[in-house]
């Protein structure tokens, strides 16, 4: 989960609060002490915490609390106010240029994932119908271009470079040049970076930023290193003056000082979330929806955005007049499954659920490997199978057992499972039917 350490502990801190009917100025200290100690464990730079703090127990203290009938759910509405403002209050959007190439400049140090990261982008703006033109820049590390164009093929999106070239910041130039002729309308140039910053490393950035001017000059930084995450952003913001920042492995991050930090510190806000290692990973940052998931009330919109993108609209109609007509099949079954695996990760999706803490997820680990053996188990089944699992006697349950490299039990147990999915649809189909004849409408949820 995103943040677990410091979601429990918050969610814990503000529970105490909520159960209270009435505050007292100790209840209120009280609160502040963890809530304090809460984001200092979780590597949250001190003067932001302090700043923080007394922020909201001086709102807490005044007459919108402390005269409330619900006291200990406005300290939570102050709390949630007070971490938005402190993410950087709404989304900042990338800065596109509306009458030529927009130019993307990306910086980091090495192993925060920089060139996996300028891949995701490029897959972002992709699927906004934007043309991207990837350009190698990194001309010291050993197979930096080779990983660059690796990750450009991944996501069918060509990669600028110049074999033997050792001048950065002319890559960068021919590649606009490039860019211009082909109508490419996004160009993102993949920058070197070194194990720790130096002067010959910043003067190259300059030098190839001065060359180009871009539209955006963004910073990746690894959300795990905490602290030095924001220092880091500090001395790039000072020698390049960058436009925002890109967090990465935050999946990863069980504490989130990086992300709570970052823009007070560099007053630079948070373009977007890497959370995970897939092209399609890459989140838009909205400081109101991650201070929602931190406090355990959940992202329903995020939630629903990922359904849209990942969903297939035309399976979705099929799938609709099939559960109507009764007609669900393990076939269904087994594209329904692939479809939730676009979503991502189970527990991240169900962290995005309103009321559902981190205590409660923390006990819900899905086993990845169990979904493997339901499609092996599946893909084993001949097509009369998949249609009517009827026909699967004892012989058939051992065979498709074997090719599916499992064992009879797991076979018995997904039929069972299957029936009674199946008895949900047929369920939700009546209901359907029942309400079109009463003049009504029911919207399936597929």
């Amino acid at each position: 989960m995103i943040f677990e350490n410091l979601s429990d502990k918050l969610q814990s801190a503000l529970g105490k609060l909520r159960s209270k009917g009435r505050l007292s100025e100790k209840d209120i200290d009280a609160a502040m002490r963890d809530i304090r100690l809460s984001l200092l464990e979780a590597d949250v730079n001190y003067k932001v915490v302090k700043d923080f703090i007394s922020t909201i127990k001086e709102r807490s203290l005044g007459s919108e609390v402390m005269d409330s009938l619900t006291p200990g759910q406005q300290v939570v509405k102050i709390v949630n106010e007070e971490m938005v403002k402190l993410l950087g209050e709404k989304e900042s959007k990338i800065n596109f240029s509306s009458s030529t190439t927009t130019v993307i400049m990306m910086c980091g140090l090495q192993g925060a994932g920089k060139t996996t990261t300028v891949g995701k982008l490029a897959d972002k703006f992709k699927k906004q119908s934007k043309r991207p033109l990837l350009v190698a820049c990194d001309i010291y590390r050993p197979a930096a271009i080779k990983q660059l164009e690796v990750v450009g093929q991944s996501v069918g999106v060509p990669v600028f470079k110049i074999d033997g070239e050792t001048n950065a910041s002319l890559i960068a130039e021919k590649a606009l040049k490039e860019a211009k002729k082909n109508g490419n309308d996004v160009v993102i140039i993949d920058t070197a970076g070194r194990l720790h910053i130096d002067e010959k490393l910043m003067n190259e950035l300059v030098e190839i930023r001065d060359k180009v001017t871009p539209d955006e000059l963004l910073l990746v930084l690894d959300s795990m290193t905490g602290q030095d995450a924001v220092k880091i952003a500090e001395s790039f913001n000072d020698k390049l003056e960058i436009t925002g920042i890109i967090l990465t492995k935050i999946d990863g991050d069980a504490r989130g000082g990086a992300a709570l930090s970052i823009r007070a510190v560099t007053n630079k806000p948070v373009k977007f979330v890497a959370t995970g290692e897939k092209m399609a990973d890459l989140e838009t940052f909205y400081p109101e929806r991650m201070a929602s998931r931190i406090l355990g009330m959940g992202d329903v919109l995020s939630l629903i955005e990922k359904a849209q993108a990942s969903f297939d609209q035309t399976k979705a109609q099929e799938m609709e007049q099939k559960i109507k007509g009764q007609k669900f099949t393990l076939e269904d079954f087994l594209d329904q499954i692939e479809q939730m695996q676009k979503l991502g990760p189970l527990d991240q999706l169900l962290e995005m659920i309103p009321g559902a803490n981190s205590k409660q997820l923390k006990n819900f680990k899905v086993d990845e490997k169990e979904i493997i053996y339901i499609k092996a188990i599946i893909q084993s089944m001949t097509a009369k199978e998949r249609t009517d699992p009827n026909i699967i006697n004892s012989s058939r349950r051992k065979r498709i057992a074997a090719g599916s490299g499992t064992s009879v039990q797991r076979v018995n147990r997904l039929l069972k499972q299957f029936q009674e999915t199946q008895k949900m649809m047929k369920k939700m189909g009546s209901m359907g039917k029942m309400m079109k004849k009463r003049g009504g409408g029911l919207k399936l949820p597929f």
